[in-house]
Order: structure tokens, then C-alpha cells, then sequence
């Protein structure tokens, strides 16, 4: 007995309709579309015949650590004992006078920083920001990051780790215009303004095991979200009740 292919698919589409995927049969018989799909494409590789930049090859050897002097060992790799202020003294004390570079500090912060905890200096006149404690190089200690205040809200930010002999180790160190500072699993995320206006810059700094350093391992450009207009007012969720369960 032959069954018209009309009746087939009925019958088809009646023994299966619990599917989820054969919700769409219709009278006809058929399967609904969903649409077109779009057909993926990979990356082109552009001028393929150009030679290249070279990556010179890594040193095996890593960076030099950048230990500070003149300050007591640290026990147990435990950096929540270490005075911020005392630390940031001890990098001015071996590097007087430095304007530029990782250690580049005006003359006026210098004074300032070396004046901090003093009978004379005013509450809240030191740069040295309070410290944050977040283990970054993976070694189940914690690592302290030090922030101090520049002009033109310029911000030096720092990180150091102890090594198992007790010595601190800077292992960041920018100077940048900071919109913020963030702590985000193993990075430390530096927003500043970027060339373009209504855009900022995002910057993530990690540690490389190989460097045993903290490097910039990648940056992204993001718009800013636009400010709402003086005078809007917010009228989602009015006339909603308060009851139980319901957000504020």
C-alpha cells in the first residue's frame, strides 16, 4: 500500500512532535526553516609575499629582578607586613633625584613622599596610596601593589613580591594618566584615556614566568559610555511593587 508523501510526513510529524527540533512540521509535511545561515569564513592572510618583521628570540635568562635596598627581609614571603610608604623611601633613597623612568618622580612628590607620616605634613597630603594584595605570579603568596599620586593625575604604579630569601622584588612599575586601576583575576588593569576623544585605553599587565616580571599582554581601545542628559529621569520599573522578591 502506498502512502502520498502528504500523509507520510502527517504521520511522521505526529509520531515525533515531542521533539523540540520537529516543533515546526505543518500540514504539508514538512520541516519550517530557520533561515539562512551564514557561511563562516576564515582570516585572510594579506600580501602573503611580503617578508615580514623579525621577533628577536626571548632571553632564557629572564629579567633582572629589581630588589629594593635598605629595607628588613621579608619572613615568609608575607608582604602585608611591609610598610608602603617605607617601601616607596627606600626606591627614592637608591634612586635620588630620577625624573624619568620607571623611578621618574617630580621634585615636588619626592618631598612629599619623604615628608610622609611627619608631624608637618597635613592628613592626606601623602601620595602613597593604601595598598592592595593580590597574588599575581601564581605562587600562592600574595603580592602587594603600590599606587602613588602624581600631577595631572599621573599615577605610579607599582608591584612588588618577596622571594623565599625575604627580599622584595619590583616586578611593575608605569607611570601613565590613570582613569582607574582594577584588580582582575592574575592582572592588574590600567584604564587611561586613549588619543581619539569619547574612547579609552585598557591595559592588562600579567606575569610572565619566563621574564619573572609583570608585561603588558594586551590593550584594547573601548568607547565610553555616554553620560545621561542633565534633567533625564529614570522611569523603568515605575509603579512596581516592593513586595517580597522584588529589587529595589
Amino acid at each position: 500500500m502506498r502512502i502520498p508523501l502528504s500523509r507520510a510526513g502527517a504521520a511522521l510529524c505526529g509520531l515525533l512532535l515531542p521533539l523540540p527540533l520537529l516543533a515546526g512540521c505543518g500540514n504539508t509535511g514538512g520541516l519550517a526553516t530557520a533561515g539562512p545561515t551564514p557561511t563562516a569564513s576564515g582570516p585572510v592572510h594579506l600580501w602573503p609575499e611580503r617578508a615580514g618583521a623579525e621577533v628577536p628570540p626571548a632571553d632564557p635568562g629572564g629579567a633582572p629582578p629589581e630588589y629594593v635596598q635598605g629595607l628588613p627581609r621579608v619572613v615568609d614571603q608575607d608582604v602585608r607586613g611591609v610598610d608602603p610608604v617605607a617601601l616607596v623611601q627606600a626606591e627614592l633613597r637608591a634612586r635620588p633625584g630620577k625624573v624619568t623612568g620607571a623611578d621618574g618622580m617630580p621634585a615636588e612628590t619626592a618631598a612629599a613622599i619623604r615628608a610622609c607620616g611627619t608631624a608637618g605634613q597635613e592628613p592626606g597630603q601623602c601620595p602613597v596610596r593604601r595598598p592592595y594584595y593580590r597574588d599575581l605570579t601564581g605562587n600562592g603568596k600574595d603580592e602587594v601593589v603600590v599606587g602613588i599620586e602624581l600631577p595631572d593625575k599621573m599615577m605610579s604604579v607599582r608591584v612588588y613580591t618577596a622571594d623565599p630569601d625575604g627580599r622584595l622584588n619590583r616586578i611593575m612599575a608605569t607611570t601613565q594618566t590613570v582613569i582607574a586601576v582594577e584588580l582582575a583575576g592574575g592582572d592588574v588593569i590600567l584604564r587611561a584615556p586613549s588619543g581619539n576623544p569619547g574612547y579609552e585605553l585598557i591595559t592588562a599587565w600579567s606575569w610572565d614566568e619566563g621574564q619573572k616580571t609583570m608585561l603588558p599582554t594586551w590593550e584594547q581601545i573601548v568607547r565610553v559610555p555616554a553620560a545621561p542628559s542633565p534633567g533625564a529621569s529614570v522611569t523603568a520599573g515605575a509603579g512596581a511593587g516592593t513586595g517580597a522578591g522584588s529589587a529595589p
